[in-house]
């Protein structure tokens, strides 16, 4: 298991202190603490390197152009800010005693500042008033926490909340229907509701595959895919349904979200150590693959994501493209790094290995 700082000392440095508690846990499972020996150097004056830098124990010096040097501890004030929080280094910093030290990805790290801030002010000035409106703000709330949104420009989601038609359903009520046309994405406001999906690959007539509650989406496959239904979607209680448009999910949702990789792209990533997932029935993948892929069929890849790993980075395969951009959506709202094959199979370059 990597090491990770105490919570408190976290929570004391700046801008860490800030984040929301949800946005806190996402910093903790990316961060682990870092190891340099006295006298190495931990990045040098003019390093380009993207990262937010913390000292967590130990002492450095810190070196200006002019050749002035400081020295820092972790028990200092100072040691609460980044170290040399400039692109590229103005400073040199230098270990005096063996240190440890925590690393953000500066993008990562904005990111999470970012979306705290746009969460409050799109609750509240959605928001209709304080008290009698508690339950849409915590409803609003649960949407924006979901790790999609970390994609999507405040704006947009802004703009989704006031394009949105809101509906009471019934108990046993079925929402959209397997192999039909798709034409709205729904969030749910309150209550739950089950995924169904009746295929002859299950073994089953009819197959549960997800259960659904309040501040959790469905039905952009068929959006994203441009395909029917996979899945029949029905109230387990009552509840309150808001859905948005297929123009307005393309324009405001789909688009900022998906991202793709050419087979050559894609290649490389896999070099480094992302990991092929293929997404189409298991006798597909059994006729024909990419080496060394997982294979998680689109319609049970709600059930299974969880059994992805959160630090790797997956490349989404089918044989159009299709499936895999359904999939590659479905990923990204549990917050799993993610990207769609190109044109998938079909376009792979002549003389591949399948």
């Amino acid at each position: 298991m990597p090491l990770i700082p105490q919570t408190e000392i976290l929570k004391s440095l700046i801008p860490i202190c800030e984040l929301t508690a949800t946005n806190f846990q996402e910093l903790i499972r990316n961060i682990q603490l870092e190891f340099l020996s006295a006298g190495e150097t931990l990045f040098r004056r003019g390093d380009t390197d993207t990262n937010t830098i913390y000292l967590i124990n130990g002492e450095v010096s810190i070196t200006d152009g002019e050749g002035n040097a400081k020295q820092i501890d972790h028990r200092s004030r100072l040691s609460r800010y980044p170290l040399d929080h400039h692109l590229p280094h103005h400073q040199t910093v230098t270990a005096i005693s063996d240190i440890r030290y925590i690393r953000i990805e500066n993008n990562f790290l904005d990111m999470l500042l970012t979306w705290d801030q746009n969460t409050s002010y799109i609750v509240q000035e959605l928001g209709q008033g304080e008290v009698q409106n508690n339950d849409e703000n915590d409803w609003m709330s649960k949407i924006l926490h979901s790790r999609i949104f970390h994609n999507i420009p405040a704006a947009n989601i802004h703009t989704m909340f006031m394009k949105m038609q809101t509906a009471p359903v019934h108990m046993g009520e079925v929402v959209m229907r397997q192999g039909e046309s798709g034409d709205y994405y729904y969030m749910i406001k309150e209550g739950r509701c089950a995924v169904i999906r009746n295929a002859i690959e299950t073994g089953n007539e009819s197959l549960q595959i997800a259960e659904l509650t309040a501040g959790q989406g469905f039905g952009e496959e068929a959006l994203i895919s441009e395909s029917a239904r996979n899945a029949t979607v029905q109230m387990l209680t009552p509840g309150i349904l808001a859905k948005l448009s297929k123009e307005d999910f393309n324009q405001l949702l789909k688009t900022p979200v998906l991202q793709s990789l050419s087979f050559e792209e894609a290649n490389e990533q896999v070099r480094r150590g992302a990991i092929w997932l293929d997404i189409r029935l298991r006798s597909e993948h059994q006729n024909a693959k990419l080496a060394g892929s997982l294979n998680i069929p689109l319609f049970l890849l709600r059930l299974n994501a969880h059994k992805l790993l959160n630090n790797k980075k997956y490349i989404v395969y089918c044989d159009t493209g299709r499936r895999s951009a359904s999939a590659a959506f479905i990923l990204r709202e549990r917050g799993i790094d993610c990207y769609a094959l190109e044109g998938g199979l079909q376009n792979l370059p002549e003389g591949s290995a399948v």
